[in-house]
């Protein structure tokens, strides 16, 4: 009975009458944008320059006043790559980050990526294996420099496929402690939010500082970031949810 009382919310929050006719609105003034537009480029171009009837191709809502960036990658890709690039590991190896920012430090650095799920497009310079954060395929004490960016806090909820584990994102973490060798550089984030670890099912996790720092006691974090919205930082905000980004070496 909770859970059908917890849906009809659900639905009434997103499929209001109030949020859809706020949602049409905004489709028809954009419609009446690109009808505008369109009507005045027809009235510039010459005969043999007419856009085709056929040939329309309406994008909608890009006439933003600023580029739109979502910062939680924006930020903490940029600084996981700095600090990857910058400690010039002989290997690296990720878990499960990203796509599009394995990729690029790929090219400057020789990476082997792990994820549950095959990337669709090969990358010559990227070495990609087949596995998972649960079962890493790598000997103890062995990887020198890892990387598992906003990864850890969906293990164990099956939201990408994978087993149902309410210890899951625990696993995780001791998993990589096991593989990564003494000295070598951890490049690690999750969401973190207040003084307990939260499941927000399925969509991920958040963990409190007391908890990040007792599952790593026997390691040294060597730097935190905070992204909180749009605000990146050094300082920790507890009343706030946000992503942390922590470098961490093994001892």
């Amino acid at each position: 009975m909770n859970e059908i009382i917890w849906m009809l919310r659900y639905f009434r929050q997103y499929l209001s009458p109030k949020r859809q006719l706020s949602l049409w609105r905004n489709n028809i003034k954009a419609w009446q944008r690109f009808w505008e537009s369109y009507g005045s480029y027809k009235s510039m171009a010459l005969d043999d320059e007419q856009p085709l009837l056929k040939n329309l191709y309406p994008c909608l809502g890009d006439d933003t006043a600023e580029t739109v960036i979502e910062p939680t990658y924006f930020y903490q890709d940029c600084w996981a790559f700095e600090k990857i690039v910058n400690n010039r590991p002989q290997n690296h190896v990720d878990i499960g980050s990203h796509h599009k920012f394995v990729a690029l430090l790929s090219k400057v650095v020789p990476v082997t990526m792990v994820d549950i799920r095959p990337l669709s497009l090969p990358l010559e310079t990227l070495n990609f294996k087949k596995g998972s954060i649960l079962e890493l395929p790598f000997e103890d004490n062995s990887v020198e420099s890892i990387s598992s960016l906003c990864v850890v806090e969906h293990i164990g909820l099956g939201r990408y496929g994978d087993p149902l584990d309410p210890y899951g994102s625990e696993k995780a973490i001791n998993e990589l402690k096991r593989v990564l060798k003494p000295g070598g550089h951890l490049y690690f984030s999750v969401p973190v939010l207040g003084n307990k670890n939260i499941t927000f099912f399925n969509a991920h996790r958040s963990f409190s500082e007391t908890y990040i720092k007792t599952i790593f006691a026997e390691c040294n974090i060597l730097e935190k970031k905070y992204i909180y919205g749009r605000t990146y930082t050094n300082q920790e905000q507890n009343d706030k949810f946000g992503i942390g980004l922590y470098q961490i070496q093994k001892l």
